[in-house]
């Protein structure tokens, strides 16, 4: 299934099992997906689900149990406040100048965002950054068995670390460096992937930009398109059938803001990229705006997501960059983060 964007030289292909949801559900309410999973798109219903209960450990999209050992509440949240200071630190620096931005994204955009915020941090933590380790499991924790296994690992209290690479040199012992490599990499992985694709799908769906439209208007109207997660995943539990009885005991809940952001009955021109909708528009109440979750559990990492995203998109709007002509099809793989697969940055002719 293709859907055209703007401008209209350009078409988003979608993996087979987004285009069959986009073509079969769009609009509907709460419908069975398999036999034992719920999809939920309405966005009465979803805020009902989504408020029920909380998210278990398993249900936390970054910090579930890391190489089966469970990562508290207190401790997750200790994490992401720790990248938290380094993005701040990284955002009150003067702004990178004459940095080359072209090539393919959202590949350059992360390099980027890798540098800018843990480009002080020795090779053995940076590498965790690698799209590559997102191929398998096996190979993330190869990599990050030889790096806690290597000698010469980071001393704490040198000066010359991020905060997150300060808390990684704390470890002693081999098993707890590759713990702390292990979190080192679910803390800043998420935000250089989550930022650089969101950048791309923005630069690809609606560039070139009319002037004087806000970087942040761009962002939420990409996030709306192509929200990070296409889908909340909550497993069985008890208070879903008290809450809609279409749900059965033993059902899984998949809420979907794939759908329930290009809704009809919500947005005028769904599928059309509009940032001046959020003009008017409150991205913390819009009915069926979910990309950074519930309100009663947003995402941690929001905070640091848009100024971010801000900062990168104005460095490649000021830039001059341009999204190759010559490309006009961008796929959309089914990922856990939701974004084209390539966009082709270059210098304008």
């Amino acid at each position: 299934m293709t859907l055209s964007s703007v401008p209209r030289t350009r078409t988003t292909v979608f993996a087979p099992r987004l285009a069959a949801l986009l073509r079969d559900h769009l609009g509907q309410d709460v419908f069975r997906l398999e036999p034992d999973t719920i999809g939920v798109a309405g966005p009465e219903a979803a805020d009902r689900i989504l408020a029920a209960r909380r998210a278990t450990e398993t249900e936390r999209p970054t910090f579930k149990p890391l190489h089966g050992r469970s990562i508290s509440r207190t401790e997750a949240s200790a994490v992401t406040r720790t990248i938290g200071g380094d993005v701040r630190d990284a955002l009150a620096r003067p702004r990178p100048k004459d940095v080359d931005l072209s090539g393919p994204w959202p590949l350059t955009g992360h390099l980027f965002l890798r540098d800018l915020i843990l480009g002080q941090d020795p090779y053995r933590l940076r590498m965790l950054m690698s799209r590559n380790l997102e191929l398998t499991t096996l190979l993330t924790w190869s990599v990050i068995g030889v790096g806690a296994a290597l000698p010469g690992w980071p001393r704490p209290g040198g000066g010359r670390l991020t905060a997150l690479g300060e808390r990684a040199a704390g470890a002693v012992g081999y098993q707890e460096r590759r713990y702390a490599m292990g979190m080192y990499r679910r803390a800043a992985a998420p935000v250089c992937f989550t930022i650089s694709t969101l950048v791309a799908n923005a630069l690809w769906l609606g560039a070139p930009f009319a002037d004087g439209t806000p970087n942040r208007h761009i962002i939420h109207e990409s996030l709306r398109l192509l929200p990070p997660s296409w889908n909340i995943l909550r497993n069985a539990s008890p208070e879903y059938p008290a809450v809609d009885a279409r749900i059965g005991a033993d059902d899984d809940v998949l809420v979907l803001p794939l759908l329930s952001h290009r809704d009809p009955a919500l947005w005028e021109e769904p599928d059309a990229f509009r940032p001046e909708r959020w003009d008017t528009l409150d991205p913390d109440t819009a009915p069926g705006y979910l990309p950074f979750g519930h309100s009663s559990e947003r995402c941690w990492g929001r905070h640091m997501v848009i100024p971010l995203a801000e900062l990168l998109l104005g460095l490649v709007r000021e830039s001059g960059l341009v999204v190759d002509p010559a490309q006009h099809t961008a796929e959309v793989p089914l990922l856990g983060l939701l974004g084209v697969a390539d966009v082709r940055l270059v210098k304008p002719a």
